[in-house]
């Protein structure tokens, strides 16, 4: 009898299938402690319900490994609307009629029957494009764990508890926060390879000058010199933009920090709490930063006399293996994310402190890429020349050239399946919602 792993490799089939049942499991696992009343409420207009994403991920999943693979109607046309997000906007999500916990479940369940039995009959090696090398299946993997992202995301917005404990984070040696060096050239980015998602295609080259960027995220020590030197409230570090949204909005620190209330101790004055699935702790110095926008992440750069990365620079910092003049998957080469590499796939609910995972060094020298925190660049989400959308436009072509950012890298909310030095992420630059800090970078 083959052993498992080895029956496994030989009927990739197999593989598609606990994939998807992992992927589900870790779903249910990160629900299981909302309670109905707040797995159906929408605590913020710029993020949904829980349950509208619970039940969205089934919409998906029928319509990529049902629908486009068989032709058959939809189990509920209803649904295929009211969880479709660009019928739906999430403004309106909290106002539309959702189904409710029990629904949800028997809903996924249904299609996930429908789904191992047409992947029974399916050629994953026939000229099909979206089943070549099973891409339709990891497309509706990536976007099932993209979705547990913004779930928790949207859990740390609800009121009341969720973690009983909080994790115990890694010991870290003693780190400096020093330029590394790059030299200016010619560099590939970008990916060919016939996976998700098509705004990481074609691979193509840029050419970079020489510059600089941080070993490491800054970090909540490192923001909290900036506030202390009075930086929500110097104009001068403030683009205009960012300006504005500082007179709209008159934030004071980092999303979900506030000040220790007064009479409590002659530390009052100065110590910061921050809010962490319904647990409240001291702001840990050591952590990379974690729910600024990209306007707070511009004018911390301007304070200490640089700026941020352009998404390319990023990259390049990230993978680019002058040794064997070849760019890396993955900071650390090619082999799967373990945790000792990185702070990815919601193990910790938090960044971890810097200088944690040496072993996770880009050849250049950067440090804690993949993982802890989405990193803001300066650079909007364009296509690369040559862009054709595949498998289906709304992805990325209506957010080409709007409003929006790109950040890099994942954080520790992101599964490794999604994290990767070419994938590319992006948001509105006043979104703080997400698991997202920065690096800084300068010319040489």
């Amino acid at each position: 009898m083959a052993h498992p792993a080895q029956r496994l490799e030989e009927n990739p089939k197999d593989r598609i299938a606990l994939d998807l049942e992992e992927a589900r499991r870790r779903t249910n696992d990160l629900l299981a402690p909302i309670d109905d009343e707040r797995l159906t409420t929408q605590y913020d207009q710029l993020m949904s319900p829980p349950v509208w994403d619970y039940t969205h991920i089934g919409v998906f999943e029928e319509l990529w490994l049902v629908q486009r693979l068989s032709g058959a109607p939809p189990i509920d046309e209803g649904l295929m609307q009211t969880y479709d997000a660009l019928e739906t906007p999430r403004m309106v999500r909290g106002r539309v009629q959702l189904v409710d916990r029990a629904r949800t479940v028997d809903y996924l369940a249904r299609v996930r029957r429908r789904t191992l039995a047409l992947l029974e009959e399916v050629d994953l090696q026939g000229g099909d494009r979206l089943l070549q090398e099973g891409f339709v299946y990891d497309l509706v993997l990536q976007h099932e764990h993209q979705h547990d992202e913004t779930i928790l995301q949207t859990i740390q917005l609800t009121p009341g508890p969720y973690l009983a404990e909080l994790p115990r984070l890694p010991e870290a040696r003693a780190a400096e926060n020093g330029p590394v060096e790059v030299a200016g050239g010619r560099y590939p980015v970008g990916s060919d390879a016939h996976e998700p998602y098509d705004n990481e295609h074609p691979r193509h080259e840029v050419e970079l000058r020489d510059f600089e960027i941080d070993r490491f995220p800054v970090t909540n020590g490192d923001y909290l010199r900036f506030m202390a030197d009075c930086g929500y409230t110097r104009q001068e570090l403030w683009s205009s933009d960012g300006w504005d949204w500082i007179m709209t909005f008159a934030p004071e620190a980092p999303e979900y920090w506030f000040r220790r209330g007064e009479g409590e101790g002659e530390r009052s004055d100065h110590e910061w709490l921050t809010r962490r699935f319904g647990q409240v702790v001291p702001v840990d110095p050591r952590l990379p930063v974690t729910h600024v926008c990209y306007f707070e992440a511009e004018a911390y750069a301007r304070w200490a006399g640089k700026r941020l990365p352009t998404e390319f620079e990023w990259e390049v910092a990230a993978g680019w293996d002058p040794r064997s003049g070849t760019a890396l998957p993955l900071p650390w080469g090619g082999e799967p994310a373990r945790p000792e590499l990185a702070n990815l796939d919601q193990r910790l609910f938090t960044s971890a402190p810097v200088g944690a995972y040496p072993a996770g060094t880009s050849p250049l020298g950067c440090e804690q890429m993949l993982g802890d925190v989405w990193e803001w660049t300066t650079s909007d989400f364009l296509p690369y020349p040559g862009f054709r959308a595949f498998p289906y436009a709304e992805y990325s072509e209506p957010f080409f050239g709007g409003p929006f950012k790109v950040l890099r890298g994942g954080s520790w909310a992101t599964r490794p399946r999604v994290a990767r030095n070419t994938f590319r992420n992006w948001d509105s630059p006043i979104k703080r919602q997400i698991f997202a800090g920065f690096r800084c970078a300068g010319p040489r």
